[in-house]
């Protein structure tokens, strides 16, 4: 039924699933089982005219994906370099208990045991590092925050030229 109001078959599935969720809240306003149809056909046709009255943005002709994509890779290096300077951070038994943790995917029982440590040390141990390094990024970030205003700041100043 919905098909009559819209060529969109997304708009069709909206209009189709609001009436059918529609109908199913106000079943007990049915009051003849033999018009079922037309009672249906009725809330369709509301839920079309509805549809049609939402306000929804225009799309855009082009959009260029390729500029979210190169500016994600500069946040994953910037990111990378950023852990690994907090990795080096570290003292080498920290480091060590975060590679057998992520690059050999052991469990942390399995790390208390080649360690011969007891595995709530382990445990602990890995959650204060996740939240040290976990720090150490937000540092790192707020840092390069302030670099790009004060170099906004700069760059302003310069293209206003002397005063």
């Amino acid at each position: 039924m919905a098909h009559r109001y819209s060529n969109n078959p997304s708009e069709v599935e909206d209009i189709a699933q609001d009436a059918l969720l529609r109908a199913w809240r106000r079943r007990s306003t049915l009051r003849d089982d033999q018009r079922r149809n037309e009672w249906l056909a009725t809330i369709v046709r509301n839920e079309a005219f509805r549809q049609h009255e939402r306000v929804r943005p225009d799309p855009v002709a082009d959009i260029d994906c390729s500029e979210g994509v190169e500016d994600e890779q500069i946040a994953s290096t910037v990111e990378s370099a950023d852990l690994r300077a907090a990795l080096e951070e570290l003292d080498e038994e920290d480091r060590q208990l975060l590679r057998l943790r992520y690059n050999e995917d052991l469990t942390q029982q399995a790390i208390a045991d080649r360690l011969r440590l007891p595995g709530g040390t382990v445990k602990v141990r890995l959650h204060r590092l996740r939240l040290k390094l976990r720090l150490a990024m937000i540092e790192s970030r707020k840092a390069v925050e302030t670099h790009l205003v004060d170099a906004r700041r700069i760059s302003a100043a310069a293209s206003r030229g002397p005063m």
